[in-house]
């Protein structure tokens, strides 16, 4: 089977792509810990004014931030992986990243913007009240399991980063 043969990056190029890899994925992290403060603001909180402020911002956060940020991490890590010698699938170390990356861009783009819409939808109808439904508690549940995917996939890309354990794959 052919190998696809990409032009390899210059140093400079390298840590420019590199920069902007990292600077996305703290955005992603940054506002992983936003939407943790949010929700745990909109769970303890007794004003139906906070709650609906919390998940306002929630949602509009899913509409921006949520959704730029992981294609841009992804894609200049796609690009660090095939234009570096770590390549796609050499390291397992790699491959555990790019299956967390899937993990936190389903997350990002698809479960926060449903989780905090369908939140926002019943806080509008319902008020403070409407932490008494079954339906909002478990989509608190569901965007709380959300919550902590995302955290612990994106702490744990950031730290395989730096410590890039498993070696390489064996090849057949």
């Amino acid at each position: 089977m052919g190998r696809i043969v990409m032009n390899k990056l210059s140093i400079v190029q390298k840590r420019w792509l590199l920069s902007l890899h990292v600077v996305f994925s703290a955005i992603m992290l940054g506002e992983a810990m936003v939407i943790v403060i949010l929700s745990l603001t909109a769970l303890t909180t007794k004003s139906g004014e906070l709650l609906n402020a919390c998940y306002t911002i929630l949602y509009l956060l899913s509409r921006t931030g949520e959704r730029y940020a992981p294609i841009f991490a992804a894609v200049t890590g796609i690009m660090l992986s095939v234009m570096t010698p770590w390549g796609l699938f050499r390291y397992y170390w790699v491959i555990v990243k790019e299956v967390l990356t899937l993990v936190a861009v389903a997350i990002s783009m698809v479960g926060f913007y449903v989780w905090s819409m369908r939140g926002l939808s019943f806080i509008s109808t319902e008020g403070l009240d409407a932490r008494q439904n079954p339906v909002f508690v478990v989509n608190n549940m569901e965007l709380w399991t959300g919550i902590v995917l995302q955290v612990i996939s994106l702490a744990s890309m950031f730290v395989i980063s730096v410590f890039k354990p498993w070696g390489r794959k064996r090849h057949k």
